[in-house]
């Protein structure tokens, strides 16, 4: 038997459950803040020492050094020409930088940490077996021992919105409960599959490392200026390319939304515009107010209102794009053009 009892709940398939038997009425009750979701597969990493945060803020995009106890804020990893490597969820208890990631990234980030520590009065430990991550949307997990809350609803002190949208609904944080001691009430605290959670962070354009980032993907792309990276902040890696393409450039590739007109797309799948192939799904739900819906990134010159394709089981299915990143992002410094030597001006 799983010693993850959210696995143990009747019509529980998958582990962590992707859903109980009812996708839809669960991802409402999450909506409503009256549902968690077991995310047992998430990583989890601290940091102790009285270095920690003036360490990881030389290390990452965020400015970290004033992060008061409890406050939540979110971090990336860049590689030296700005592309995103790590992702990461931090809220500080005064002690210890509490790092939350997705699975796949644990160990390749707890080896990266590592080997940066140098002669630093810091400790890296990986505590994902001692503790599960419970997700919810507004509603407290009250035997949490530490609790991280998404900045993604509003604009991060040093950040940067492209997307136009004001009012994000998404009230979404992670909660780290001791392993062995997870608590189910199925009554006060129901239970809600991954795919509920999938489908609300699409709808709130909330990008995630596994799903929205590849090997090009740099932050502009996502929008992830916005929670994730501190513009004024001092050097650190990858720094230069964030600047260069703020101030000066355009994001190559722009994250949209679209609303499709049948079934999902799988992950992976072409986004075209007549022949041609303008993009890829990154991850697509079944909204349950907006019906089917995905995150896709594509060519930043890609007509807004151009008519898009993706491909189900040979079936062409419409794609109609709700802009995220506009085509025009970038370019904040407003640095006038010089005249071509030889031009002629008046």
């Amino acid at each position: 038997m799983s010693s993850n009892p959210y696995e143990s709940l009747p019509g529980a398939v998958g582990s962590p459950p992707q859903h109980y038997g009812n996708p839809l009425g669960e991802q409402r009750l999450l909506a409503e803040g009256k549902a968690v979701v077991s995310l047992a597969d998430r990583g989890v990493i601290t940091v102790s020492g009285p270095d920690r945060l003036s360490w990881l803020d030389s290390l990452t995009s965020q400015a970290l050094k004033g992060l008061q106890p409890g406050e939540s804020t979110e971090t990336l990893q860049l590689d030296p020409t700005g592309r995103v490597e790590f992702a990461i969820r931090l809220v500080d208890d005064g002690e210890t930088a509490w790092l939350l990631v997705d699975g796949s990234e644990t160990a390749g980030l707890l080896a990266w940490l590592l080997k940066m520590r140098f002669m630093l009065q810091v400790e890296i430990t990986d505590v994902s077996d001692r503790y599960t991550t419970i997700g919810s949307l507004g509603l407290p997990v009250t035997n949490a021992a530490v609790v991280w809350n998404d900045p993604w609803n509003a604009v991060a002190r040093g950040g940067h919105q492209y997307s136009g949208r004001s009012d994000y609904d998404w009230n979404y944080s992670e909660s780290l409960v001791p392993s062995g001691v997870e608590r189910v009430e199925t009554e006060t605290q129901p239970a809600a599959g991954t795919i509920a959670l999938e489908a609300l962070r699409i709808a709130a354009w909330r990008p995630r490392l596994a799903t929205e980032v590849d090997e090009r993907s740099i932050p502009h792309e996502l929008d992830w200026l916005r929670s994730a990276v501190h513009l004024s902040k001092g050097c650190y890696r990858g720094q230069e390319t964030v600047a260069k393409v703020h101030n000066l450039g355009h994001p190559p590739r722009r994250l949209v939304m679209l609303h499709l007109d049948g079934a999902t797309p799988a992950p992976g799948t072409p986004v075209k515009l007549g022949d041609a192939e303008v993009g890829r799904v990154t991850s697509a739900a079944m909204h349950f107010e907006l019906g089917p819906i995905a995150l896709a990134v594509v060519k930043r010159s890609v007509d807004p209102a151009a008519d898009l394709v993706v491909t189900v089981d040979d079936e062409a299915i419409a794609a109609a794009q709700e802009v995220i990143v506009p085509t025009d992002a970038g370019a904040e410094a407003n640095v006038p053009r010089l005249p071509r030597l030889g031009a002629v001006t008046r």
